[in-house]
């Protein structure tokens, strides 16, 4: 009811990662040229989408907070109120349904595609991977000939979705014949640097504190949304200096001991997994070239939930992948288990490999091991609590609730 009276333009986010790095970006990018609103924190579920077209927060266990917000609605629906033009959603898929359920009332103008991974998160719910991949790309199928489609050229699951779109489409990517392509991409410790080029149009952009190609491709993304609608990409470009990747998504945090963590404790994935450790290998190199000593890399990984009967082999497939990149693995969870025995047959030293149940005893013995130098990767599932690791090895834990995930109240208490 609410956007059948204010008619919001809407751009719709959906992929296996990434989601939340591309909506903050896009908001960045439109927050200088028209009144938006984004999806707090990953409000991406049936429930968290509703939130935000009301612009409320989750009552969690209390009936009295989830009555306040269905006042708030009503508010908006029989009182004239000034309302976003534009609203950006986040629309994630947990079971099967979810996205079909949501996409019968919500109606994008846009829709972003950011990538589709083989082994998504939440597979357990379906009865495979192409089952969840078809279920997200629904949103691709609902889009009609007067809207716009952003495509991740560079994900070939993603790109073959392109002839499912009625509408227009602009491709991203680093790849050649991408409608919006970056180059000259470059890592330090300070963030990251490249080049954009649409239709011909240059622009050379800066991330501060951002690491990864991950964070390159939720700008392109964001970019090409603001191209669909006719902005000055110089304009953007500027826009984007304001742009920081959001908590616990593969954040740079200085640690103690004078050592580096790369925070990426929001979630965990296969596929999210591997582009983890490709930046910590990444950002090792840039250390040893910049510094002329190596670093250790340090490996601290959670259990990835959600996985169902491919729960083994993934988690084998991450062992291999931490024998081949990292020092020392720091193994938290009776999943990693898996890993820590693939790591072994591949060849990792007994010396360096140890298994820990919880965060809470991870953390403990990761503050005893670290030396001056070292680059700390901290991932998990979220509910692993791997931040809890993090807040263990960080240097300025006064800023805790600004550099940290699930800071609030109800997560501290559980």
């Amino acid at each position: 009811m609410i956007l059948k009276k204010y008619k919001p333009k809407i751009i719709a986010i959906s992929g296996t990662v990434g989601k939340t790095s591309t909506k903050e970006a896009i908001a960045v990018v439109l927050s200088g040229f028209f009144n938006v609103r984004k999806s707090e924190k990953s409000y991406n579920s049936q429930w968290g989408v509703p939130l935000t077209i009301i612009d409320a927060q989750s009552g969690w266990d209390s009936p009295v907070l989830w009555a306040l917000n269905i006042v708030k609605g009503l508010k908006l629906i029989f009182l004239k109120n000034h309302y976003p033009e534009w609203l950006i959603l986040e629309l994630g898929v947990g079971k099967p349904q979810d996205m079909s359920n949501v996409l019968s009332w919500v109606k994008p103008n846009i829709a972003v595609m950011t990538a589709l991974s083989k082994m998504p998160v939440h597979v357990e719910y379906f009865k495979g991977p192409e089952e969840i991949l078809k279920e997200k790309a629904l949103l691709l199928t609902k889009l009609g000939e007067s809207d716009t489609a952003i495509l991740n050229e560079d994900d070939p699951l993603v790109f073959d979705l392109k002839q499912k779109v009625k509408g227009k489409t602009i491709t991203y990517g680093f790849v050649e014949g991408a409608n919006l392509r970056a180059s000259n991409y470059k890592m330090t410790l300070e963030g990251i640097i490249f080049k954009i080029d649409y239709k011909g149009v240059i622009v050379p952009i800066k991330l501060n504190g951002c690491l990864g190609k991950q964070n390159v491709y939720s700008t392109l993304a964001a970019l090409a949304v603001g191209g669909a609608l006719g902005l000055n990409f110089v304009e953007m470009a500027e826009s984007l200096s304001k742009y920081n990747s959001p908590a616990g998504r593969v954040k740079l945090l200085e640690g103690i001991k004078k050592t580096w963590i790369i925070d990426d404790t929001y979630n965990s994935s296969p596929v999210a997994q591997v582009a983890a450790m490709e930046i910590l290998n990444e950002l090792a190199e840039y250390a040893k070239t910049s510094t002329d000593k190596p670093a250790r890399r340090i490996a601290v990984l959670g259990d990835m939930l959600e996985l169902g009967k491919y729960t083994i082999d993934e988690h084998r497939k991450v062992g291999k992948t931490v024998a081949e990149g990292a020092d020392l693995f720091f193994a938290v969870g009776p999943r990693m288990k898996f890993a820590t025995e693939e790591a072994r047959a591949c060849g990792m030293s007994e010396k360096k490999i140890f298994e820990f149940s919880t965060s809470d005893e991870a953390k403990i013995v990761l503050q005893e091991k670290i030396k001056e130098g070292d680059l700390v990767l901290v991932k998990g599932s979220q509910g692993m609590r791997m931040e809890k690791v993090v807040e263990e090895v960080m240097a300025h834990p006064e800023d805790i609730e600004k550099l940290l995930v699930r800071q609030e109240k109800e997560w501290l208490n559980r």
